[in-house]
């Protein structure tokens, strides 16, 4: 399985109207960009979101969270959600936002 299609189709419907997204195969998996810079995405069955380093700390605390590693090297300011974390639409929305919102604060690529 490469990624979770029906978690990126959750995650598209979430981020439909988002000016400047733009859906990147990345990974092994997909990503979501706004305006160039990453929010989320998705990799295998988990959500992966770009909360930056000052949330980073609360954010990977979180149930079913865990650091952003797929390589070896962990990447500040990102984390992975496993499915248990955003099996409900709500939780999905709340991770997805933080994603956005993190992006909203990068100068446009």
């Amino acid at each position: 399985m490469a990624y979770d299609e029906g978690l990126a189709q959750r995650v598209r419907d979430i981020m439909i109207d988002e000016p400047g997204l733009v859906e990147k195969k990345m990974f092994g998996g997909v990503g979501f960009m706004l305006d160039g810079n990453m929010a989320c995405g998705v990799n295998k069955e988990d959500l992966i979101v770009r909360v930056g380093p000052e949330n980073y700390g609360q954010a990977v605390i979180q149930p079913h969270t865990r650091p952003f590693d797929i390589t070896g090297r962990p990447m500040k300011g990102w984390v992975m959600v496993a499915p248990a974390g955003v099996a409900a639409d709500e939780d999905l929305q709340g991770w997805v936002q933080r994603g956005i919102n993190f992006a909203r604060t990068l100068p446009p690529k």
